[in-house]
C-alpha cells in the first residue's frame, strides 16, 4: 500500500504531466507549417526553410493558471503523395495542427487525408480516453486572390471531423497566428481535464481511501 509521501509524489507527477502539453504541426511542403510555427515562437515571419529535417521547439508560457511546458513537433516535408503512417505522431502528440495552402489544392487533399488517418478507429496500441484536438488551418491567405480551396470547404472538412478550422497567413498576420495556436493549447488543457474525469473509478477510489487513511492518520497525532 501507498504511504502518504509516495501517493503524493504521484499525485505531483500526475499534475507535472498535464503541464506537459505535446503538439505536432503537419502538412504538406510548401504549406508553411513551419513559418507559421515560428511566427508563434518569435513572432518573425521567415519565408524559406529547409525542409529535409525535423525539429521539437519547446517554449514555457502561462495560460488558464498553469505554467505549461510546450514541445511542438515540426517534421521534415512529406512528398503530398507519399505513404504516411502517423504512428510515433499518434503516440507523441496531444493534438495536432493540420495545415494547408489555400492556393494549392493538393495540399488540401493531403491534409484530408491526415486529418482521416488521425481520426481513424482507434487500434488497440495507440487508445485514448479522449480524443485527440485537431486544429485545421488554411494558410497563405494573403494569396486569396489565386485561392484554390474555398473557406466553406475547409470548414465543411473540420466540422466533418471534429476539428476546429481557421484561415490565416502567416505573412502577414502575428496575431492571428498565436490565438490560433492559443486555441488548440486550450482545447489539449481541456481534454487533460476530460481525462482526469475518466480516470476508472476504481484508482479514484483508492485515492479516496489513501486520504481517508492518512487523515485519520493526521488526526490522531
Amino acid at each position: 500500500m501507498l504511504d502518504s509521501s509516495q501517493y503524493s509524489s504521484r499525485r505531483q507527477e500526475q499534475e507535472d504531466k498535464m503541464n506537459d502539453v505535446k503538439l505536432a504541426v503537419l502538412g504538406g511542403e510548401g504549406t508553411g507549417k513551419s513559418a507559421l510555427t515560428v511566427r508563434f515562437l518569435t513572432k518573425r515571419f521567415i519565408g524559406e526553410y529547409a525542409s529535409n529535417f525535423e525539429s521539437i521547439y519547446s517554449k514555457h508560457l502561462y495560460l488558464e493558471g498553469k505554467q505549461l511546458n510546450l514541445e511542438i513537433y515540426d517534421p521534415c516535408s512529406q512528398p503530398q503523395k507519399a505513404k504516411f503512417s502517423l504512428t510515433s505522431e499518434l503516440h507523441w502528440a496531444d493534438g495536432f495542427v493540420i495545415v494547408y495552402d489555400i492556393s494549392d489544392r493538393s495540399s488540401f487533399a493531403f491534409a484530408k487525408a491526415l486529418i482521416y488517418r488521425i481520426r481513424e478507429p482507434q487500434t488497440s496500441h495507440c487508445k485514448r480516453a479522449v480524443e485527440s484536438a485537431v486544429l485545421l488551418v488554411g494558410n497563405k491567405q494573403d494569396l486569396c486572390h489565386v485561392r484554390e480551396v474555398g473557406w466553406e470547404e475547409g470548414q465543411k472538412l473540420a466540422l466533418d471531423n471534429r476539428c476546429q478550422f481557421c484561415e490565416l497567413s502567416a505573412a502577414e498576420q502575428s496575431l492571428e497566428v498565436e490565438m490560433m495556436f492559443i486555441r488548440i493549447i486550450k482545447d489539449i488543457l481541456t481534454n487533460f481535464k476530460l481525462k482526469e474525469k475518466r480516470r476508472p473509478s476504481g484508482s479514484k477510489s483508492m485515492a479516496k481511501l489513501i486520504n481517508n487513511v492518512f487523515g485519520k492518520r493526521r488526526k490522531s497525532v
